[in-house]
């Protein structure tokens, strides 16, 4: 970041640690040592969650793992003091102009933001950190061939390995996906946050990623800050078969089901040759494909795949909001936040994402292993009415 930038984001930040304190210390009324305790955790926390962001780039530091997970979960916590000291004087202002509160009330609502703010960072920590449950899909094609009713694809996505997600965490997920015996494995984007060299040693578990159709895996925006091309030769090592605007074909009794991917959507600002393309994904499949199934990165992708004919497009990267409040602002940039969606006759599923970025915490969008199965129209319309 130019030191401009982290200039002003730093007066930001402490202004609006200054906000918090200034809403909530002297409404809790805890004495001269109470009053200088909060004003001390403020200022730690100023320091701490860009400390938390900056401290990876550093590995040399002795204590670059542990000031990150420090910065971190103080990121996560002043998110919700933050959230809920505006909720609480929104709540304090229409009570006084209905004539209602007081001093007691003042006081408990001010020691009570904090608590819960407490209780949310940790409960998230605690959503965040265990092993993403498996959540099953039931996909209807028009006109899907018998040979693939009940084809099962296990999508993982925006799992971050990086700051705070290591080996121990994959290694977790890839023994999940791998139990539950899927035709193939899709990874939707967003796998790493750093480069090949800091964390090749976490990603290895992906080699044992196996599934009789292949494991396939298409880029997201953080690729593109993590050195994208040498991110695609590392995982084309480990074996994963990586779609940049191509696809492959799977056949089953003379019919086939085409698997196709495409760069991230913003992929061309870093590199032009990966203009994300789901016309040049489905180039040349041969006359007896009767299913397109497309892997985007951002779910903003689905327009130019339902132009482009895909019955079933697979996507992550919105984690599903992570935590509140930022569940609300995904919609400003994403067409779907999260699950199963139609556009004209594509199938959009979204992803909450299998890991988390930034913050270990998950609050009210859990995290998730994907079973996706495609079904004949008909059956799931019979299965409906039952």
């Amino acid at each position: 970041m130019p030191r401009r930038a982290l200039f002003v984001a730093m007066i930001l930040l402490a202004l609006l640690h200054g906000y918090i304190g200034a809403r909530l210390i002297p409404a809790m009324a805890l004495g001269a040592g109470g009053t200088w305790l909060g004003i001390v955790l403020l200022i730690a926390s100023t320091v701490l969650v860009p400390t938390g962001l900056c401290a990876p780039a550093r590995k040399r530091f002795r204590w670059a793992d542990q000031l990150t997970w420090a910065g971190l979960l103080a990121m996560g916590y002043f998110s919700s003091l933050l959230v809920l000291t505006v909720l609480r004087d929104l709540v304090l202002l229409i009570a006084a102009a209905q004539g209602e509160g007081g001093a007691a009330t003042l006081r408990a609502s001010a020691v009570a933001v904090p608590l819960l703010a407490l209780a949310v960072t940790l409960v998230g920590l605690v959503n965040a950190r265990r092993l993403a449950r498996v959540v099953e899909v039931e996909v209807p094609i028009a006109g899907l061939p018998p040979a693939f009713h009940g084809y099962a694809i296990a999508q993982i996505s925006d799992i971050h390995v990086g700051p705070t997600i290591k080996r121990g965490y994959l290694n977790a997920i890839v023994n999940r996906v791998n139990a539950l015996r899927p035709d193939a494995i899709a990874i939707t984007g967003d796998l790493i946050d750093g480069s090949v060299a800091r964390l090749a040693l976490h990603t290895a578990p992906l080699a044992r990623l196996a599934a009789p159709d292949g494991v396939f895996f298409v880029t997201g925006n953080h690729e593109y800050y993590s050195g994208a091309n040498a991110w695609i030769a590392e995982l084309r090592r480990l074996g994963l078969t990586v779609l940049v605007n191509e696809h492959v074909v799977r056949e089953r009794d003379g019919h086939a089901l085409m698997i196709a991917g495409v760069a991230d959507f913003t992929a061309h600002h870093f590199d032009a040759s990966h203009q994300s393309d789901p016309h040049a994904a489905a180039t040349g499949a041969p006359a007896n494909v009767r299913i397109k199934v497309l892997l985007a990165h951002q779910p903003r992708s689905a327009e130019a795949a339902a132009d482009a004919g895909f019955d079933l497009q697979l996507s992550g990267h919105t984690h599903g909001g992570q935590f509140f409040p930022w569940n609300l602002f995904v919609p400003l940039q994403q067409p779907y936040t999260a699950g199963l969606n139609r556009l004209r006759s594509l199938w959009v599923y979204t992803s909450r994402g299998t890991g988390y970025w930034g913050p270990p915490k998950r609050f009210g969008a859990p995290s998730e292993i994907t079973l996706v199965r495609l079904m004949p129209a008909f059956a799931h319309a019979k299965k409906g009415m039952t």
